[in-house]
């Protein structure tokens, strides 16, 4: 039975998308069997995985033409994706119409349940409806985020909208956890703000932090996730760490 995991950041720029790709590859290099569906218009999580943006059926077919899900999945050496492109964006609009609006994502998904370790949704950065379909499908929320005052100021907003999300739509929501991206640690604003959420959080602020690294940023423009372009870089090193400390979590 996959958990299913939704990555959500109302704020963009944060490395979110990111940390979806490199945690999905860096699982598939552990033989997890993990699915990531890209909710987001932008498909970059698809081009980070090396799927073009132009894939057909996607993402939005599966939600608005009604196209099983298993026809949508495109399998990768780096694990498997649902893609999607820009027609996506138009979802939002013609969601609204449909019956039960909120739980489209997480019916479709449910007939996938049995083939996948875990099941992550990037989600755009934004509070809409697909965000919404994505937080009702998910068990957990990943939130990745920069250690700057805004973000903090941010994610407040994030835990608002998930605790009514939880309340309203989907009982089992909860926080799986917060990954600390493009870590500086020669800044002091960035120890001031990692030091207050794990003050604050606790452990679900994950010890492993992800650097800023040119390597990683690069990854994209290959289609490969940064954990294979480059497994030497400090940055891939850190995702792999990340989903070590991430399965650890899981077993307890």
């Amino acid at each position: 039975m996959a958990k299913i995991i939704a990555f959500a950041n109302q704020k963009g720029g944060v490395g979110k998308t990111t940390s979806a790709v490199n945690l999905s590859a860096a699982l598939s290099d552990l033989e997890k069997k993990v699915l990531l569906v890209d909710c987001d218009p932008q498909g970059n999580a698809s081009s980070g995985m090396g799927v073009a943006k132009t894939t057909r059926p996607n993402t939005y077919d599966m939600l608005i033409n009604g196209v099983p899900p298993e026809d949508c999945i495109v399998r990768t050496a780096y694990g498997d994706v649902i893609p999607t492109g820009k027609e996506l964006a138009a979802a939002s609009v013609e969601l609204i119409r449909a019956e039960k609006r909120e739980y489209i994502l997480k019916n479709a998904l449910q007939k996938l349940y049995s083939d996948y370790d875990y099941i992550f949704i990037d989600c755009p950065p934004s509070l809409e409806l697909l965000t919404v379909n994505a937080l009702v499908a998910a068990d957990s929320v990943l939130i990745p985020m920069q250690c700057e005052y805004y973000a903090l100021e941010g994610i407040v907003d994030l835990m608002t909208s998930i605790r009514l999300c939880s309340k309203k739509l989907n009982r089992r929501l909860q926080i799986e956890g917060i990954i600390l991206t493009m870590f500086d640690a020669r800044a002091n604003l960035t120890s001031q703000v990692a030091n207050e959420l794990r003050r604050h959080l606790g452990d679900k602020v994950y010890k492993t932090v992800i650097p800023r690294t040119i390597r990683l940023s690069e990854a994209p423009s290959h289609g490969i996730p940064g954990v294979f372009y480059d497994r030497s870089n400090k940055g891939s090193k850190a995702y792999m760490a990340l989903a070590e400390e991430f399965l650890a979590q899981q077993k307890e």
